[in-house]
């Protein structure tokens, strides 16, 4: 198994009874799984081994350790068949024998089989679709199947559940759950529950609060009881208030508040920095751009919560922070950029797969501002440049650069179907003159990249997300923010869909004639289950309202586009911060981090009728800085402070970067190529005296793979040395592997090199712990100009690694002579 045994234990407990417990740590750090196995036949005999030694098992009953098996033996001479009934308990095998008879008892395997069918059945009717092609249906209740395959029920019969806390707790009034994938499914798959399962959703939500009294904090992508902390974001937060917004209120939502507002404020993952400084930058976190950009939406869900309770104060804060997103944001190409040392990092190339982004790129974040999208459209001059951006983006070259990165699957160009980031995109068309292309891309989706297959999918399932898409999808509609109640209008693929809610009401979808010829609407028709009157219908979104007494929506489907559908920006279900608009932070340019003689830096920002101001004394009050009139030089090491203030005095926060005067001459030459993404600075960052640390993602690493190092440094005249310091970086579990061998020469012409130093097994690479290393080479002392530093790969990752087979990598920063 992929994850390590903490403890087990198996036990036979009379002839046709074996009970025991799994507990294990792998992506659940400590999960427990209790069992109890009923068999239809007496055990003959059976076997034990531990660590792979077998035991005598003739009076043996129980086995305990970590590394346990046993086999059981029959006589079958009787019957051929032999049936097991098996359930499990988080809680204790007590439990699971509960479990086991209240859920199966005493039917038979066939009874059993019969009763799920059943249950299957019952839950995919929920959704009724007529359609004359068989694979259509398939596909579309795979997908229904696979949005209900989780979350999963994680207590006993009885109630009793293992908390956060990894105590035992009572379930009162509500069903606890587990497998939150959030990051994946807050985007469709939990807005589709609303509609559907409005009970499990609310079982869904009180789980979260019991986690968060009982482990201090929501979940972000819980397992098992156990956070996993895989992903970024605080993405409870819309799945909350979404369901709240949509009339799923009855929990208790003072302490939901308090439970969002701390994950909002946790000293983690960054967000120190993002509330602080209004942006995280590279030099913050890893993954700051993602990170930014969906911090910013979960406070825009805090404030509509905050202000559907009253809390006004609340909302005014985080109405703000939800804007922080315009500070990724360079106007001047559109593209969602990071940020270094107070300036965009540079260069920059949007196709990159880096590790300033989540499983994406710079293309597919670039269109993360769900929570402001008509803010975006005024910020870059109107709907026809969002239109423009978006038709870039499905019309760029499908190749990415950077590392390998196997969750972006399914292109149209730079759009990547197969992961969450993109899966909103298509939908942004509606806030076009030209939503039909929303209407012709989601069509092409459906139809190219699900089908009735083995493998199906065009990505990862994700606990229901991809699928959730298709349905939502294929019904017509899609929730771009989730939390507004509002779903945008795509291109419905069944000519009857009828949506039986569980309040007793129908909702139906009717597009006659819609076919994958037949996928762009025409004209829309509304009727509300008070008035069966059809009422024409010109907007580009759906609400929730409309469909959750019931109603209908009847879509008239051709084969020419047709542009009558519209978002009119006064008449809009988003919000565009009207009251409360940002002062975006300035940019300090002054290219690296380090100088020699002398450096020149600018000050810029991206909003009009703004004063700038600027310390190198460390005020950040503008009042006590100078005005910024031009660029500025500094000759020593400083660190430049600058603000932006608008014309009612507003400020953005305080931009900061520092510069560090080098005391040498020295320069490099690299005989080998470093890997794009790892460029720690150019070839001078390895001599600039700035060491990277552990956290490797933040960018202060030289990174080579399929390549050894090797570098010269000439240190522009003949001095006398006796020692070379290199700096390493060993992250096994990241591919990083101190060098096999390291090699020091020296030399007075830069040609005839004279080797004074040789060293190897610096580091096993069974150790695990993130760390750095520096080599030290030791020599006598000699008077030459030119040092040459060789490292050696460690080769293919051996077997034990999930890499197996991989190249390593060589990550350096800093070479010392002295």
């Amino acid at each position: 198994h992929r994850d390590e045994v903490i403890e087990s234990y198996c036990t036979v407990e009379d002839s046709v009874t074996i009970t025991g417990l799994r507990r294990s740590k792998g992506w659940a750090d400590n999960q427990y799984v209790y069992f109890v196995i009923k068999l239809s036949q007496p055990i003959k005999n059976w076997e034990y081994w531990i660590d792979d030694a077998q035991l005598d098992a003739s009076n043996m009953n129980q086995l305990h350790g970590k590394n346990i098996k046993a086999a059981f033996r029959f006589d079958n001479s009787t019957s051929a068949d032999l049936f097991i009934k098996v359930a499990i308990s988080p809680v204790s095998v007590e439990g699971a024998k509960k479990n086991l008879l209240a859920e199966v008892g005493n039917q038979s395997f066939e009874q059993i089989k019969a009763a799920g069918i059943e249950k299957w059945n019952k839950e995919l009717s929920k959704i009724e679709v007529q359609s004359k092609d068989t694979n259509q249906l398939k596909v579309f209740y795979t997908a229904l199947y696979h949005t209900a395959i989780v979350p999963n029920i994680n207590m006993d019969v009885d109630g009793q559940y293992r908390g956060r806390d990894n105590q035992i707790h009572q379930a009162t009034g509500f069903t606890y759950y587990s497998v939150f994938s959030l990051w994946d499914t807050y985007r469709a798959a939990h807005p589709f529950y609303t509609i559907i399962d409005r009970q499990r959703t609310l079982d869904y939500i009180k789980t979260f609060l019991v986690q968060y009294q009982q482990g201090g904090r929501l979940p972000v992508w819980e397992l098992a009881s156990c956070e996993t902390d895989c992903m970024i974001g605080y993405h409870s937060v819309p799945v909350i208030v979404d369901a709240y917004n949509k009339g799923i209120k009855d929990f208790d939502t003072k302490l939901a508040l308090e439970a969002m507002l701390h994950s909002a404020n946790r000293n983690q993952a960054g967000l120190s920095a993002y509330v602080k400084n209004g942006v995280m930058t590279s030099d913050d976190e890893q993954e700051s751009v993602s990170k930014t950009l969906e911090y910013a939406y979960d406070d825009y869900c805090i404030a509509l919560f905050a202000k559907s309770i009253g809390e006004q104060k609340i909302y005014d804060d985080f109405i703000k922070r939800a804007q922080y997103y315009k500070n990724t944001l360079d106007l001047q190409t559109g593209f969602m950029r990071p940020l270094k040392n107070g300036e965009w990092l540079s260069p920059f190339n949007p196709t990159e797969v880096n590790n300033h982004f989540t499983e994406a790129n710079s293309w597919q974040y670039s269109f993360y501002f769900p929570q402001d999208i008509h803010g975006y459209i005024n910020m870059m001059g109107g709907p026809n440049q969002l239109e423009q951006k978006l038709d870039a983006l499905f019309k760029a070259n499908s190749q990415m650069s950077g590392r390998d990165q196997s969750d972006i699957t399914g292109l149209i160009g730079q759009y990547a179907h197969g992961n969450e980031p993109s899966h909103h995109i298509i939908y942004l068309y509606d806030y076009t003159s030209h939503p039909y292309k929303a209407q012709e891309l989601a069509n092409r989706v459906m139809k190219d990249m699900y089908s009735n297959h083995p493998d199906g999918l065009i990505g990862n399932e994700d606990c229901g997300q991809m699928s959730a898409w298709y349905v939502l999808s294929a019904l017509g509609f899609y929730p771009v923010t989730p939390g507004n109640n509002t779903y945008m209008i795509g291109s419905p693929q069944f000519e009857l869909a009828v949506i039986h809610l569980e309040n007793g009401k129908s909702f139906v979808i009717n597009a006659p004639g819609s076919n994958s010829a037949n996928h762009f609407i025409q004209s829309v028709t509304m009727s509300s289950a008070k008035s069966l009157k059809p009422v024409p219908w010109k907007y580009a979104f759906l609400r929730h309202e409309d469909m959750a007494d019931g109603g209908l929506v009847s879509f008239i489907m051709g084969n020419r586009p047709s542009d009558f559908l519209s978002i009119p920006m006064n008449d809009t279900p988003l919000m565009d911060f009207p009251n409360a608009k940002l002062v975006m932070n300035p940019r300090i340019t002054g290219g690296g981090l380090s100088f020699r003689s002398s450096k020149l830096i600018s000050i810029a920002s991206s909003q009009q009728n703004v004063r700038l101001y600027y310390s190198l004394d460390g005020s950040t009050d503008y009042r006590n800085m100078q005005l910024y009139k031009g660029p500025i030089t500094i000759k020593e090491s400083a660190t430049v402070y600058a603000i932006a203030v608008d014309n009612f005095g507003n400020k953005s926060f305080v931009s900061t970067a520092h510069y560090k005067k080098m005391n040498h001459n020295w320069s490099v030459q690299l005989n080998t190529q470093y890997q794009s993404q790892y460029d720690g600075g150019g070839p001078e960052g390895l001599i600039d005296g700035i060491r990277g640390t552990t956290n490797w993602r933040m960018g202060n690493w030289q990174g080579y793979q399929q390549a050894n190092l090797d570098v010269v440094i000439d240190l522009k005249k003949a001095q006398s040395v006796s020692n070379i310091k290199i700096g390493f970086l060993q992250d096994v579990r990241s591919w990083i592997v101190i060098p096999a061998e390291v090699e020091v020469q020296l030399s007075s012409d830069g040609k005839s090199f004279v080797k004074v130093y040789a060293g190897n097994n610096f580091l096993p690479i069974e150790d695990l712990t993130p760390q750095l290393k520096t080599v030290e080479a030791y020599f006598s002392k000699q008077s030459i100009r030119f040092v040459r530093v060789l490292a050696k790969q460690y080769g293919k990752l051996p077997s034990w690694h999930e890499g197996a087979g991989g190249d390593t990598h060589i990550f350096v920063d800093e070479i010392e002579v002295e």
